[in-house]
């Protein structure tokens, strides 16, 4: 197992519920709603299992790798594009399902998303492969499944500061620190 494809695999799912929903004809309310529920609730988790475990990692193993400037880079717009996309969901939820304003803002949703995807799956992902281990992939992919699954039924949306997010997961890499980087510490979650 390993967390890049896990991400990938998730990824995959986004992009078919989206796919559903643009199948689903606009009056069929109760099928854009229970697909976009659980789609918006998706997003969220997949977020969060990121931000607690993947980004946390990849800074990690670019600091280990000496390419500090890089993975800042690569998980600043990823918490700002996890942002972007939490706002999108909310935009969602002010309108009727099937509306024109619905659509629009759903449509919304998947640009921000698939725009973050794509980057992530050049970017952060590759750069992951190349630098952190099978073994290392292997624990984190543990985690991230374990995440999801406790939080199945889904997870606030919290919009995270950027800088504030990269500071804190660099403050819990120095030696000593407890953090969302000990795996362990994650059995609470």
């Amino acid at each position: 197992m390993d967390i890049t494809q896990l991400i990938l695999d998730d990824h995959h799912e986004q992009r078919r519920l989206f796919a559903i929903l643009e199948q689903v004809g606009r009056t069929d309310t109760t099928a854009l709603s229970a697909v976009w529920a659980r789609l918006g609730a998706f997003l969220e988790i997949h977020a969060a299992a990121e931000e607690a475990i993947f980004y946390p990692a990849l800074l990690q193993v670019g600091l280990a790798a000496g390419r500090r400037a890089g993975a800042e880079e690569e998980t600043l717009d990823a918490i700002g594009d996890h942002n972007d996309i939490r706002d999108a969901v909310a935009e969602v939820a002010r309108h009727r399902a099937g509306s024109d304003d619905w659509l629009a803002a759903v449509a919304a949703a998947n640009l921000a998303n698939g725009d973050h995807m794509a980057e992530e799956e050049r970017e952060g992902l590759t750069d992951f492969r190349r630098l952190a281990g099978l073994q290392q992939r292997h624990d984190l992919a543990i985690a991230f499944a374990l995440f999801q699954a406790r939080n199945f039924a889904g997870v606030p949306a919290v919009d995270r500061d950027p800088e504030s997010y990269v500071r804190q997961a660099e403050q819990d890499l120095r030696p000593g620190a407890t953090g969302s980087l000990n795996i362990g510490s994650l059995k609470g979650q």
